[in-house]
């Protein structure tokens, strides 16, 4: 393993984030706020951290392998959120690091899960820098640092495939470097169109800007107690159809600017969440319209809630803890499914439950037929035995995390829904669960191992399992 190589990289993102603190500095600054001394202090922390690192290690080669880009993923993002939780310690706004590092940690993996019993008592600065998180976190710190750095080897492919959600990731154009650059491009595009569309609204700049962020990054952390509640019905409809936007695959609005429409029409992932997003959002209105004023009111609170946790936003317009018994369940699926691949959402992705669907219905086939021969095809291509393998395995070993979550943390005194929710949430990045977890409620009063445990559920959820697992198995050997 190209161990320099690894700590020169990771040295490079501490001076990133660095940059990235300034903006919240700023903030801090405009608010005449006595918090910006403690971004202050951790950006010249990430200073000497990433000089140190830099500096010492000269790499022989900057070749970039699978194993290599494992470890930087991980590793990278460790200490992203390291750093990034120190300036809510520092200033005391969140007293206790753990609290303040699950915080951070739930920032840059887009969850939107909290420990705040008042958000509204934060500072501006912290606000903002507790939502830039997931704008940053939502296409990737990592990605954001070669779409910067041109000296990163065009091998960093590796990185990319470590980082960005789904089954698989490849090139949108020959120099990883650009496809990086493509990809924030579009992303800022989009998140200062929906800006414009929430100041039309009425909504304040510094709201608008801020539930951008949460809905860009499809993390859902607000500046307001109710969420969204508070907002009119018009701001509302805005934020949920960018966080439906948010949660297809980047790729398909690249094929849009090329002109590749027909390639977009015909994509299976695309059609299947979009007829999951109708059928739960139509299901949920008429289940909960005796609750409503109307069908108008039950249409929006049903979309809304169905397009933010399918996307794992975690926005809320309602506490859906009192909605009936079927569209819970209904919710609670769709924390499993998430947006596509490719996007910034989070959850098994829609790629994934497709072909596993699939695979399903073969295997039926082969009961019926034994002798024949089908294959399992997925946006208009046969694949491949291998990719359908990796499906499977990774599948088993979701599974596997999430019973491990949640055996770890039903040593708390709540119950049965709340520990399995907040799991299920936590790993999937969506923010919200249900119970003491649920709208209404916060993870505050989990414990410090607890907080722990759900920070690297958050964390093994975001970065699909492996990146995490592979540092801890010095002997594995990953082929190039």
């Amino acid at each position: 393993m190209n161990h320099r190589m690894i700590i020169q990289t990771v040295g490079r993102i501490a001076q990133a984030e660095a940059a990235l603190l300034l903006l919240p500095a700023l903030v801090s600054l405009c608010y005449r706020e006595s918090c910006g001394w403690s971004f202050l202090i951790t950006i010249a922390l990430c200073l000497i951290v990433g000089f140190a690192m830099t500096t010492l290690s000269h790499p022989r080669t900057d070749l970039i392998y699978a194993r290599e880009g494992f470890a930087i993923v991980s590793f990278g993002w460790l200490m992203t959120s390291a750093l990034g939780a120190l300036p809510f310690f520092l200033s005391r706004e969140i007293p206790s690091y753990i609290d303040a590092f699950f915080e951070t940690v739930s920032g840059f993996t887009t969850t939107g899960a909290s420990i705040l019993t008042d958000v509204e008592a934060l500072s501006h600065g912290l606000l903002f820098w507790r939502s830039f998180t997931h704008w940053v976190g939502g296409m990737g710190v990592l990605v954001f640092v070669m779409a910067l750095l041109p000296s990163l080897s065009d091998r960093s492919i590796h990185i990319v495939r470590a980082e960005m959600p789904g089954p698989v990731v490849g090139k949108l154009v020959p120099r990883v470097r650009d496809t990086a650059k493509i990809l924030y491009i579009i992303y800022i595009v989009i998140t200062l169109i929906q800006i414009g569309f929430l100041l039309t609204g009425g909504m304040p700049l510094y709201d608008s800007v801020i539930h951008a962020f949460g809905t860009a990054g499809t993390g859902g952390f607000g500046i307001k107690a109710d969420s969204i509640a508070g907002y009119s019905p018009y701001l509302q409809w805005v934020i949920a159809i960018f966080m439906l936007i948010f949660g297809v695959n980047f790729n398909l609005y690249y094929l849009l600017l090329i002109r590749r429409f027909r390639t977009v029409i015909k994509s299976d992932e695309l059609w299947s969440y979009t007829a999951i997003v109708i059928i739960s959002s139509l299901v949920i209105t008429f289940n909960i319209l005796p609750q409503t004023s109307g069908f108008g009111e039950a249409l929006r609170l049903a979309v809304f809630q169905v397009s933010s946790i399918i996307t794992t936003t975690g926005y809320v317009t309602t506490d859906f803890n009192l909605w009936p018994g079927l569209s819970k369940a209904i919710l609670l699926l769709l924390m499993f499914i998430g947006g596509c691949a490719g996007s910034t959402a989070g959850g098994l992705k829609m790629s994934r439950a497709i072909m596993l669907v699939k695979m399903i219905g073969r295997e039926f086939k082969r009961m019926l037929h034994p002798r024949s021969v089908s294959t399992v095809r997925f946006e208009g291509k046969t694949v491949d035995e291998q990719t359908l393998g990796s499906v499977s395995t990774y599948f088993s070993v979701y599974m596997i995390c999430i019973l491990a979550v949640f055996l770890l943390i039903s040593f708390e005194p709540f119950d049965f829904e709340t520990n399995f929710t907040a799991t299920v949430t936590c790993f999937n990045n969506v923010g919200p669960g249900f119970s003491a977890v649920g709208p209404a409620g916060n993870f505050s009063a989990f414990t410090g191992f607890s907080k722990l445990i759900l920070s690297f559920a958050m964390l093994l959820g975001r970065l699909e399992i492996f990146p995490l697992i592979l540092i801890f198995a010095p002997t594995a050997r990953i082929k190039h």
